[in-house]
C-alpha cells in the first residue's frame, strides 16, 4: 500500500481566527489525484467550522463504505477524496454538494512523476527513484501506467473525472484556481470564488480574500511542488510535443471534454 508523508499544517489554528457559519448540507471535494486536491481543500477549510471537517482520510473507492458518515445529511461535513464514478459512490454522495477538481492531463503527467519520485511518496513504485530510467521513459510510464502497480492516465481520468461530468457536479479546473489566486483583487477572481462557494453552499464573507490567501499558502501544503524533497530527476516545466502526442493517442478527446484546447 502506498504511503504519503506530509507535515501537519496550522490551518486549524488559522480557522479559529474567523467567524464560521455551519454547513447545512454535506460537501464532498472530489478530485483527480495530483490535481491540486490539498489546495482546494485548504482554501475551503477556512470557511467551515472545525467540527465539520471530516479529517479521517482522503476518501477513495476501496474505503468508501468505511467513511459513509462523511456524507450524512443529518450531520453535514466537509470531506475530500479521489472517488470513482460508480453506482455506490453516486448513491452515497447523493445528498452532498459535489465539487469535481481536475487539471490539464499534459501537466498531470509531470505532477504525477514529480510526486512518485519524491521522498513524500512511498509504495510499490519506489524503483522509479533509482535513477536508472531515462526521463522520457518515466514520463511515458506516467501516461500508460505500470501494470499491476499504477493505473494509466486514461484509467485515472475516466472514472475520477470524465464519468463524473455525466453526473451532478460543479467542475473546477486547477489552472483557474491558480490564475485567480494570482489576481485576487480582480472582479473575475471575486466572481470565480463566489460561484465556487455557492456551489459548496458556503456564503461569501467580507473577509473572503484573507481566508483564501491563508488557505492557499503553499507553505501549508505538504504536496506543493517546492515542498517535495529528494527529487533527483530534472523534470520539464511543460510536456514536450512527443509526450503530448502520446497523451492524445492514449486518451483521444479527453482534453477537449475537460475544456482544454
Amino acid at each position: 500500500m502506498a504511503e504519503i508523508w506530509i507535515n501537519a499544517d496550522t490551518l486549524n489554528d488559522e480557522n479559529a481566527k474567523f467567524a464560521q457559519t455551519p454547513l447545512t448540507k454535506p460537501v464532498f471535494l472530489n478530485s483527480v489525484p495530483k490535481s491540486g486536491s490539498h489546495l482546494l481543500r485548504n482554501i475551503l477549510r477556512m470557511f467551515v467550522p472545525l467540527d465539520q471537517h471530516y479529517n479521517a482520510d482522503f476518501i477513495q473507492w476501496p474505503t468508501l463504505q468505511k467513511h459513509r458518515r462523511a456524507f450524512d445529511p443529518s450531520q453535514p461535513m466537509l470531506s475530500w477524496g479521489h472517488l470513482f464514478m460508480a453506482d455506490a459512490s453516486v448513491i452515497e454522495t447523493a445528498f452532498c454538494n459535489r465539487i469535481l477538481l481536475y487539471r490539464d492531463p499534459y501537466d498531470w503527467v509531470i505532477a504525477r512523476a514529480r510526486f512518485f519520485v519524491s521522498e513524500q511518496f512511498s509504495g510499490n513504485v519506489d524503483h522509479l527513484k533509482s535513477g536508472e530510467m531515462e526521463l522520457d521513459e518515466l514520463l511515458t510510464l506516467m501516461i500508460f501506467g505500470l501494470p499491476g502497480k499504477a493505473p494509466s492516465l486514461k484509467d485515472t481520468y475516466e472514472l475520477n473525472a470524465a464519468a463524473w461530468l455525466g453526473a451532478r457536479v460543479y467542475p473546477v479546473k486547477y489552472e483557474d484556481i491558480v490564475s485567480h489566486l494570482g489576481d485576487l483583487e480582480s472582479s473575475a477572481a471575486e466572481l470565480f470564488f463566489e460561484q465556487l462557494f455557492s456551489a459548496c453552499g458556503i456564503s461569501m464573507t467580507l473577509d473572503w480574500r484573507d481566508r483564501v490567501m491563508i488557505g492557499s499558502s503553499r507553505e501549508q501544503s505538504g504536496t506543493a511542488r517546492e515542498n517535495l524533497t529528494g527529487i533527483s530527476v530534472d523534470l520539464p516545466e511543460a510536456l514536450g510535443p512527443h509526450h503530448r502526442a502520446l497523451v492524445n493517442y492514449h486518451a483521444p478527446g479527453l482534453r477537449a471534454l475537460l475544456g482544454y484546447q
